[in-house]
């Protein structure tokens, strides 16, 4: 086994996966818990928005006219119902969003970004692109982080694969 490349111990008991898997799986739970709230901690700092905050307005400002359900922002964001609303709650206060029900069905929630919104999104995302190219990406090689992103697809992508079969296979049939 070579202790250069996972120096760690593994730190719990997993059945079937082997010390290498133990600290691969130990260092992507380590980095991940370490790195988001490192990159949101700057952000606030710097620019008083949340990583959230910057993939709410980047994922409403690129959506048809500037405006996405609230169901389709929960759903990518991977956001409970709750929580969506008082994130949104806050970027409507701070006149980076309004909120309103949608043109073709009244009882959807609509989510529009602001004039206001457009401005601060600009700086936002050149802030966060420069805290990921500092702590994400400055760590590793090009070719490392080819291979990370390679492999992150690779997990990601069967699992939301899944998750839209779930997703279709729990709705009632239309019989």
């Amino acid at each position: 086994m070579d202790t250069q490349a996972f120096p760690e111990a593994p730190t719990c008991y997993l059945p079937g996966v082997d010390d290498a898997g133990k600290r691969c799986w130990h260092q992507f739970m380590s980095s991940s818990a370490t790195l988001f709230p490192v990159v949101n901690d700057r952000l606030v700092e710097a620019i008083q928005l949340a990583l959230i905050d910057i993939l709410l307005l980047d994922l409403i400002a690129k959506s048809p006219g500037g405006s996405a359900p609230m169901s389709v922002l929960g759903k990518a964001c991977a956001l409970q119902p709750s929580r969506l609303t008082q994130q949104i709650s806050r970027l409507e206060s701070d006149g980076l969003v309004r909120r309103g029900p949608s043109q073709g069905d009244r009882r959807r929630v609509v989510v529009t970004i602001t004039p206001h919104g457009r401005v601060r999104l600009g700086p936002a995302l050149a802030c966060y692109a420069k805290e990921i190219r500092s702590h994400y990406l400055g760590p590793m090689s090009r070719q490392q982080a080819i291979a990370l992103g390679d492999a992150c697809r690779r997990i990601s992508s069967p699992l939301k694969a899944n998750a839209g079969q779930s997703a279709r296979s729990d709705r009632p049939s239309s019989l």
